[in-house]
């Protein structure tokens, strides 16, 4: 068993390395008018040359590092992802935040054992933020100091702070039952992509609930909440580790009405 839990810890000083690699790539991009190219035909889905080299230099690092881990990668794919040990990376969640200047990206790179989200760092280098999770627990640096994340002990929709990328996500029926949803939180507010998730963390926002998710969209975020005292699951309540259709919420008892909400 200590082997186990050995095994699952990563160090806050390899998370900070990884963030000060990809913010190498990222920073002296960002706000500079790069080239930018669409990956899906018939729909507008934005990569640049920071996304594909942070992921690159992100890669690097863990290579060097843990040479029997396996990667999944939003830029360049998968390696040995039969390994127990998986990586999960997004270079920029949020390109499209970053290609428009909004300093509400971030950097994303998680660690699965057996499937189950374990460790997680989410870096916005712009203002100089690094939220992570590890054996140790959830946790900030950036402005104000360091400290121990928790998120906030709101119960009642009626009193809690709702995100969402955008409510045209939801589709047909699925965007009546948000509709209704959100009529009965106290504020609802869009975009902001990792960094709403974030702050579900850091006690500054409830609920997010966003749909088709990708892993490496949520992978590094289930670990920095869960261990901030938070839930994250899908729509449905399962594991959100595959991504999907996902919820996150501050407490066990907002998460258990916001998921009855969503069903309607």
């Amino acid at each position: 068993m200590l082997e186990r839990e050995n095994q699952l810890d990563v160090s806050i000083e390899f998370m900070r390395r990884v963030a000060h690699a990809a913010a190498a790539e990222t920073l002296p991009r960002f706000r500079n008018q790069g080239a930018v190219t669409n990956k899906e035909r018939g729909s507008f889905d934005p990569v640049t040359e920071a996304d594909r080299e942070a992921e690159r230099a992100i890669r690097a690092l863990i290579n060097a590092q843990y040479p029997d881990h396996g990667i999944l990668g939003e830029e360049h794919g998968s390696e040995n992802i039969s390994s127990r040990h998986v990586w999960v990376i997004d270079p920029i969640d949020g390109t499209r935040a970053f290609i428009s200047g909004l300093p509400v990206w971030g950097t994303l790179v998680g660690l699965t054992v057996d499937g189950d989200a374990v460790a997680g760092m989410m870096s916005q280098p712009f203002t100089g933020e690094l939220f992570y999770a590890n054996a140790s627990g959830s946790h900030y640096e950036g402005p104000g100091g360091p400290r121990k994340l928790a998120t906030r002990k709101t119960t009642n929709l009626a009193e809690a702070t709702l995100f969402t990328t955008t409510p045209a996500l939801f589709k047909g029926d699925a965007r009546l039952r948000y509709d209704l949803f959100e009529q009965q939180v106290q504020l609802a507010r869009y975009g902001t992509d990792c960094y709403a998730f974030a702050m579900v963390a850091a006690g500054s926002v409830d609920i997010v609930a966003d749909p088709g998710l990708k892993p490496y969209d949520i992978v590094a975020l289930i670990p920095i909440i869960e261990k901030a005292g938070g839930v994250v699951t899908t729509f449905e309540g399962g594991p959100a580790e595959n991504g999907g259709d996902i919820l996150a919420a501050a407490t066990p008892e907002l998460h258990a009405a916001a998921m009855a909400a969503l069903r309607g």
